[in-house]
């Protein structure tokens, strides 16, 4: 099971809301708000996993997921990619550029959520 996760998300409120159910299930996270600052986190923080949004600034999570995993230190962490993107053919090409798996926006945290056993 994943301890520590980054999220890499450019809107302040799904990052909030990623980082609200993630602690509260027991997870540390870091946060990045676009991709070149995901690359930069991923090698300081070495997460277990990556949640990642697709259209960001400065770098879009389809060149930081190509980056990301062209580097031998970076390659085998999960990344799952969270966006709107939900039109035929984006979660092939989502998967193909290198992400474990895809799960589009908005999320239904009952049904994509940890379960809770507390």
């Amino acid at each position: 099971m994943p301890k520590k996760i980054l999220i890499v998300e450019d809107n302040e409120k799904n990052r909030l809301l990623f980082r609200d159910i993630l602690q509260r299930f027991g997870y540390e996270t870091v946060e990045a708000i676009n991709g070149r600052e995901g690359i930069r986190m991923t090698k300081e923080h070495k997460p277990d996993l990556i949640p990642m949004d697709m259209q960001m600034p400065v770098m879009d999570g389809f060149k930081a997921i190509e980056m990301l995993r062209a580097d031998p230190g970076t390659r085998n962490i999960k990344i799952i990619v969270v966006s709107a993107f939900a039109m035929k053919g984006d979660r092939e090409r989502i998967i193909e550029v290198g992400a474990d798996d895809y799960l589009s926006k908005p999320l239904d945290i009952i049904q994509t959520g940890p379960k809770d056993n507390k």
